[in-house]
């Protein structure tokens, strides 16, 4: 099996509880979505799909010169499940294997992809996720033997459920990065102060002060 698995990432939602497409939010002066896609095209080149939904004519102009493939879900509010459900429906018939991952876990980094893959190491018996907050989740490379229960998700059921249902073949990564998401107007404020603070140590050596790695 290949050790670089390919990477399907679920960027289908509406972004209620945001006000704005969180795809678009620029954080270091690129649009999020942009930059994830950059990522995974890192670790797996051309092999990474896209998964849109809403907002999906403005989000298709802003990846058209990556490397990455573009679908688009015309259930996505259904809800995640349907996208999980597509992005694997059109995966190349000879995949061995599935990297999910959340358009807005801002900081998983191309490192931390990596670290995954290399954990999972093109086992086809395992499935290698992402650990965080006490929990499984993604990004998580999922082998051929789980696409039929990915296939099988429905509504807002998301990849745990596979992730519990077979918790017995996991390959657990810890990856604090993944804990980190981007819902609210409350965190996307919080977000930029960090990343202003960040900024200001860069300017201003030997200052201490939290820390956001953002780089690939």
């Amino acid at each position: 099996m290949s050790e670089s698995p390919h990477v399907v990432i679920l960027a289908g939602g509406a972004s209620t509880r945001l006000g704005q497409p969180k795809q678009l939010v620029r954080l270091d002066g690129r649009p999020l979505l942009h930059t994830m896609v950059s990522r995974a095209v890192a670790l797996s080149g051309h092999a990474v799909t896209v998964v849109l939904g809403a907002n999906a004519q403005d989000l298709t102009q802003l990846l058209r010169h990556t490397p990455a493939s573009v679908i688009v879900n015309r259930q996505w509010r259904e809800g995640l499940g349907s996208s999980i459900r597509l992005g694997v429906s059109a995966l190349p018939p000879a995949c061995d294997a599935v990297l999910l991952m959340l358009a807005d876990q801002f900081a998983v980094t191309a490192d931390d992809l990596r670290r995954l893959a290399s954990a999972w190491k093109g086992q086809d018996t395992v499935i290698a996720a992402s650990l965080y907050s006490g929990t499984v989740g993604v990004p998580a490379i999922f082998p051929r033997w789980c696409f039929p229960d990915l296939m099988g998700l429905r509504g807002d059921s998301g990849a745990k459920t596979v992730l519990h249902r077979h918790a017995d073949r996991l390959v657990r990564v810890q990856m604090p990065n993944a804990a980190m998401d981007l819902d609210t107007p409350e965190q996307l404020a919080e977000l930029r102060r960090m990343m202003q603070e960040r900024s200001a140590e860069i300017r201003v050596p030997n200052q201490p002060g939290p820390e956001l790695n953002l780089n690939s």
